[in-house]
């Protein structure tokens, strides 16, 4: 097989027609701009001319006078069998339906060994299975169009970039020479004015570039990537919590995906606080930014408002305060926030926004509610006093805390996102958990999102029957002066009796009653108030009063007639606390844990 016979069709360009004759008024290739009349002298000196009819000048010019030493080897002159075999990239010609080999370059036997001619690239070039080549080079020799594929792998580990390019091979009738003018001719046998894929038979010049070393450099960039991307991930999910507070009252569930496959996580939180005597915080915010930093910020946030709630402060004092964190941590740094705090003996949310989205709660019916102002800017802007709201939330209702990710979109208002979120929990119903996925999957979420999403789904349970009756509340209003105190002993003595507690309870819930009601009466002032409080769990006795001066524990002198009433409840209880109750005033509570 003559292989100089062959001719790539390479993707933008044209291939050469025949050469002109000399009544072209186009001039021959390589001399596409006329030289001057006066052009540089040759190497020797002479300053000799030929004119274009002057057939008996210097052998040395050829006959259009054009110096030798002006013009380069015409393209038709070169072989193209020592060209491709000298380039380092891997070269491989086949032909026929069969892709049968027709040459191979000293790069490709180099690569992958030699290749006998004429055998199939199926059954002698393996190489071309392993990058799946050969679907691919049919479909090229079908139609006539180049393709390329990057960075393929064979198995010895190297990478090609190749480019399966069409050919052809002009028929055995046909001959093409130069005439003694060195113009180009044809023989009867000329394809000149034909199809090309007459008189013709078809290839695939396969051309293979080793790019190795970039496909292990962006393999190694891809993996630092997930390595950074899972550092950061694993960053933000361990300042979340590990395993969210289940109170009494309430059932919880929440639910964090990092937005898209990049390494830019974000700072959305959520958190859940049990306050003591039955009191819940939850919390929800976005640290505006992605990656590690906007994580960082976050996590110090979310361990700040932990910090501010063991206080018991009302939710505008607890933004208040983390507001001005806000800037010292980052001024740079946006972030928002919404602060609510559950009352099982209230049936509602006391919350505070900062700049965040409002809270939705769905009751029972169907219908949702959504809280509505007070809302500040976000934190760390300063200069803004922060006031508290109030939304209902009676048993068998839902709440959902949520990150503008769930509902921002870019071809849509966020409001439009939030009114979706709306319709999507008024039928959203079973476990926290599940009303969680099923908003993830309502408003279109997934794995490919491109924002961090955080969603907090709080349930206030409905119950009836003998669940109902692991649920008590009992009070008496604490009137006169010191005889108050042996009243609410009694009270106490026969509430608990009632709720069938064995005896030690009941005389350790009658002495840390009467221990808050005498301190009560002591240093507070009326309106005075004893609750007492069971749930499947605990234990819970409270005292309130118009003195909002809190008391504190400490040790009492031996000589000392007063001041360890505190004391004696810190000892006996699971655990106590106090309060600023809203509109003035304090609240004093201790519980106990109840026997499994």
């Amino acid at each position: 097989m003559n292989f100089t016979r062959w001719s790539a069709r390479l993707p933008g360009t044209q291939r050469r027609a025949a050469a002109r004759d000399d009544r072209s008024p186009v001039p021959s290739a390589r001399a596409e701009y006329a030289q001057p009349e006066t052009g540089p002298c040759p190497p020797d000196g002479d300053t000799h001319h030929d004119t274009p009819g002057d057939k008996s000048g210097d052998t040395h010019h050829d006959t259009h006078g054009e110096p030798p030493w002006d013009r380069g080897p015409a393209l038709e002159d070169l072989s193209a069998r020592d060209i491709l075999g000298q380039l380092p990239a891997l070269v491989a010609l086949v032909y026929g339906p069969d892709h049968r080999i027709a040459y191979v370059n000293d790069a490709y036997v180099a690569a992958f060994g030699p290749r006998p001619a004429g055998a199939t690239a199926a059954e002698a070039m393996p190489e071309l299975t392993e990058l799946s080549l050969l679907p691919l080079m049919d479909q090229v020799l079908r139609s006539g169009t180049p393709r390329t594929v990057k960075s393929r792998k064979v198995r010895n580990g190297n990478s090609y970039t190749v480019t399966c390019t069409p050919v052809h091979r002009d028929s055995d009738g046909e001959t093409d020479g130069r005439d003694g003018d060195g113009n180009k001719k044809q023989n009867k046998g000329s394809r000149i004015g034909k199809n090309r894929n007459e008189g013709s038979e078809g290839g695939v010049l396969v051309y293979a570039v080793d790019v190795t070393d970039h496909a292990e450099a962006a393999e190694r960039l891809r993996a630092s990537e997930r390595r950074h991307r899972e550092t950061a991930v694993t960053l933000q999910r361990s300042l979340l919590p590990q395993e969210l507070e289940q109170p009494d009252d309430l059932r919880i569930a929440a639910t964090y995906q990092p937005g898209g496959t990049d390494a830019a996580v974000g700072g959305d939180w959520y958190d859940v606080i049990t306050l003591g005597a039955g009191r819940t915080a939850l919390v929800i915010g976005d640290v505006m930014g992605r990656g590690v930093r906007a994580a960082a910020v976050m996590g110090q946030l979310r361990t700040a408002v932990r910090a501010y709630a063991r206080l018991d402060l009302p939710p505008h004092e607890v933004l208040q305060l983390l507001d001005g964190l806000a800037a010292e941590i980052d001024a740079s740094q946006i972030a928002t926030c919404a602060y609510a705090v559950h009352d099982p003996n209230e049936g509602r949310l006391v919350y505070a926004s900062a700049g965040h989205l409002p809270i939705l709660v769905c009751h029972e019916d169907g219908t949702v509610h959504r809280a509505e102002d007070p809302t500040g800017p976000p934190l760390g802007t300063g200069g803004w006093i922060h006031t508290s709201g109030t939304i209902a939330l009676p048993p068998g209702s839902t709440a959902v805390l949520y990150t503008d990710g769930l509902v921002e979109r870019r071809s849509e208002d966020i409001d439009e996102g939030v009114a979706a979120l709306e319709r999507a929990l008024s039928g959203a119903k079973g476990s926290p958990q599940v009303v969680c996925d099923r908003l993830i999957r309502s408003l279109g979420v997934t794995a490919e999102h491109d924002d961090d999403v955080a969603v907090l789904v709080v349930q206030h349970p409905a119950r009836t029957g003998a669940n109902a009756e692991l649920f008590h509340n009992a009070s008496l209003d604490l009137l006169g002066g010191i005889e108050a105190a042996p009243r609410a002993r009694a009270f106490a003595t026969g509430v608990l009796t009632s709720w069938r507690f064995p005896v030690e309870l009941c005389d350790l819930g009658v002495l840390a009653a009467g221990e808050l009601v005498a301190n009560s009466l002591k240093h507070g002032t009326p309106p005075m108030r004893l609750g007492l409080r069971r749930t499947d769990r605990r234990l819970i006795i409270e005292v309130t009063d118009g003195d909002d001066h809190l008391p504190r524990r400490r040790r009492a002198d031996p000589a000392d007639e007063a001041g360890r009433g505190i004391s004696i409840v810190a000892t006996i209880a699971t655990s106590w606390g106090s309060r600023r109750t809203p509109g003035g005033g304090k609240a004093v509570w201790c519980e106990f844990t109840l026997p499994q």
